[in-house]
């Protein structure tokens, strides 16, 4: 009889993995935590917010090819940050507030090392941003995934109160003043075009920025964190 195993999913070795990185999940607190890290649902306590009128927002988002940078660089350190930051990013529009996160990563065979990196990276952007993370998806798929690829994806829950809700559509006007925020980089979008510029100029990540820039080389450029 044929073992999953044999087909190239070890689930004991993840299971003891996953136990591993529960400390790092228990680091992120906030009212509403509630239930423990490993039940099949993630739990949440909204009263304890203590919200008057809220309204839920979510969204759910990965960081594209820049895994790719990151496996090739071996810097794996900030992608958890990128994850998180794509997803809030999204609520925050919308004026809500962070409350949980889940995050999904897969792979042909994972990977102790890199995961719990990626994993620990995931808890400390939670953690700077109040926010719980209270579960996720950790998937071996030989055949889907080769080599060191893998694939990451986040999901969150936000809530705001109704009458504070992003944009206020109707109160934008002509002559309004636009603020512009600046950013940290190429945050995670453009990856896949990027690299295409990489390899047609043939342009090497340990050189120097072809820009303006205080980094070493374009490797920190392109691996510095969504914020």
């Amino acid at each position: 009889m044929t073992v999953y195993k044999e087909a190239g999913v070890d689930v004991l070795s993840t299971d003891k993995l996953i136990k591993k990185i529960v400390p790092l999940c228990s680091k992120t607190n906030r009212p509403g935590k509630m239930g423990k890290i490993g039940s099949f649902g993630g739990m949440f306590d909204l009263k304890m917010c203590k919200y008057k009128d809220p309204i839920l927002i979510t969204s759910s988002d990965g960081i594209g090819t820049k895994t790719i940078l990151g496996i090739s660089e071996n810097r794996l350190d900030g992608l958890g940050f990128d994850l998180v930051g794509m997803c809030l990013n999204d609520i925050i529009c919308h004026g809500a507030e962070p409350l949980f996160f889940l995050d999904y990563f897969a792979s042909s065979k994972i990977e102790r090392s890199s995961f719990i990196k990626i994993i620990k990276s995931i808890a400390t952007a939670c953690k700077e941003n109040n926010c719980l993370l209270i579960g996720g998806e950790t998937a071996e798929m030989p055949g889907v995934y080769r080599g060191k690829d893998f694939d990451l994806a986040g999901f969150c829950v936000g809530a705001v109160e109704r009458k504070k809700m992003l944009p206020r559509m109707d109160r934008i006007k002509p002559g309004d003043i636009i603020l512009g925020l600046p950013s940290s980089g190429f945050h995670s979008n453009g990856y896949s075009l990027i690299r295409k510029v990489i390899k047609e100029q043939n342009i090497s990540l340990n050189d120097k920025p072809p820009f303006k820039s205080n980094d070493k080389n374009l490797a920190v450029t392109l691996l510095r964190p969504t914020k």
